[in-house]
């Protein structure tokens, strides 16, 4: 019951607002007319709408689970190794996936291997106790209604550059700048705990 309330009131304050800010950022790093996968997709229906903001850009998804209905065609993996060949898609896209993985680096590198020109990742930034502590609780609000698992894995600066630079991908773009919550909530959900990075292989 408790989760079932929380879940509407989640949607109704923040759900609705977070798909709209991250469809227009992340959209406009997409490059038009690419070949888009997204690890971690659920239904899709985020990853339809972020390739539906760059003209001719095909999309297509992979997870760990599939479900009964999904808005772009998707593959089940294993979540170690991307489906794909060697440059094998011209984007990856994370959007709040790698912190829900063991070790992101194995997703990272492997996307640094299949994409052709970018990886794309939204996700977040915990460079202290208060900051984890925040963190985990919005993840229990926006997925534990949803029962998805939860390992709170989250990363510093640091952390998530050494992991970029272990899978040859150089920063582009790191924005930490994402007005996902309203005010008064953005100040405590805000804080630049949320990043949206854009990467590129190194030479």
């Amino acid at each position: 019951m408790l989760k079932s309330v929380i879940g509407r009131i989640h949607e109704r304050l923040v759900f609705n607002r977070r798909v709209s800010v991250l469809v227009q950022r992340i959209g406009a790093l997409v490059p038009a007319g690419g070949r888009m996968l997204d690890v971690g997709t659920g239904d899709g229906q985020i990853a339809r709408m972020i390739g539906a903001e760059q003209q001719g850009t095909s999309v297509r998804g992979i997870d760990i689970m599939l479900r009964g209905k999904t808005h772009i065609p998707v593959e089940l993996f294993d979540g170690q190794v991307i489906p794909v060949g060697d440059k094998g898609v011209d984007v990856v896209t994370f959007v709040d996936v790698l912190h829900h993985t063991d070790d992101p680096g194995v997703l990272i590198a492997e996307a640094g291997r299949a994409c052709k020109d970018c990886v794309i990742i939204k996700d977040h930034l915990s460079e202290n106790r208060f900051d984890h502590f925040i963190l985990r609780l919005m993840d229990w609000v926006g997925n534990a209604p949803h029962g998805v698992v939860l390992p709170y894995n989250y990363a510093s600066r640091a952390e998530w550059d050494g992991w970029f630079a272990k899978a040859g991908l150089k920063i582009d773009t790191f924005q930490t700048d994402i007005p996902l919550y309203p005010f008064p909530l953005n100040l405590i959900f805000g804080r630049k705990l949320h990043f949206v990075a854009r990467l590129t292989p190194v030479g």
